[in-house]
C-alpha cells in the first residue's frame, strides 16, 4: 500500500512538472496584419482661380482597437484629408498620440521606436509632414498627376492611449488599382494595412 501510493505520488509529480515546462514553452501568437479598404477621405475643394476654399471637408477619424472610422469625439488613432494624415496629438487632438515614418518594409519594422522618437501634430508642422516626397507620398505632377505612396515608407503610430501600430499606405485610389489614372479612379480613397499592438508592449509582429 505504501508503494502504491509513493509510486502515485511521484506520477503526479511528474505530470505537474510536464504541465509546468508546456505552460513556460507557450509561444505569444503573431500579431495579425489587417488591410483596410477605400476609406474616404475627400480633401477640401479650392477655386483654382483664387486659392480660396469653396468647401471644406472633415478629417475621416480610424481607430486601431476597433478597426474601422469613428467619430472625432471618440478615441481616434489617425485622421484623414486628402493627402494630409494626422494623429490624436499636439494640436490635433487630446490623446497621447504621435507619429514617425520609419525607413524599412512592413515587415522588416518589428518594434516601435522609443516613446521619445515619436512626434506629435504642432501647429507648424504635423508628425507626418504634407507635401510630395516629405512624408508618405509621391506627387508625379503633369502629365499624370498621380499621387503614390512612396516605398519603403512605414508609418510608426503611438495610439490615443499611448499603444502601439504600424501603418502602410498601399494605395490613393479606389478599389487600390495595380495602374491609377488619377483623372477617371476616384483619388483620396486609402486602401492601408496596419499592425496594431494590443497589451501596450512595442511588439509589432
Amino acid at each position: 500500500m505504501y508503494k502504491f501510493r509513493l509510486f502515485l505520488l511521484l506520477g503526479l509529480l511528474v505530470a505537474f512538472t510536464a504541465c509546468k515546462k508546456e505552460d513556460s514553452e507557450t509561444v505569444t501568437p503573431a500579431l495579425e496584419a489587417v488591410t483596410f479598404s477605400n476609406l474616404a477621405a475627400p480633401g477640401d475643394v479650392i477655386d483654382r482661380t483664387t486659392g480660396q476654399v469653396t468647401q471644406a471637408n472633415p478629417f475621416i477619424y480610424f481607430s486601431f482597437e476597433k478597426g474601422t472610422t469613428v467619430n472625432e469625439s471618440e478615441n481616434w488613432d489617425i485622421g484623414f484629408k486628402g493627402t494630409t494624415l494626422i494623429f490624436n496629438s499636439g494640436v490635433s487632438g487630446n490623446g497621447q498620440g504621435g507619429a514617425i515614418i520609419k525607413t524599412g518594409t512592413f515587415d522588416e519594422l518589428t518594434e516601435a521606436p522609443a516613446s521619445t522618437e515619436f512626434r506629435q501634430d504642432t501647429a507648424s508642422e504635423l508628425a507626418v509632414p504634407t507635401g510630395s516626397d516629405n512624408g508618405w507620398y509621391n506627387y508625379a505632377g503633369a502629365p499624370t498627376h498621380l499621387i503614390t505612396p512612396l516605398a519603403g515608407k512605414i508609418i510608426m503610430v503611438k495610439t490615443f492611449d499611448g499603444k502601439y501600430a504600424k501603418v502602410e499606405i498601399l494605395s490613393y485610389y479606389k478599389d487600390a488599382p495595380a495602374q491609377p489614372n488619377a483623372f477617371t479612379d476616384q483619388s483620396a480613397t486609402y486602401t492601408f494595412r496596419y499592425m496594431y499592438q494590443a497589451d501596450g508592449s512595442t511588439t509589432l509582429k
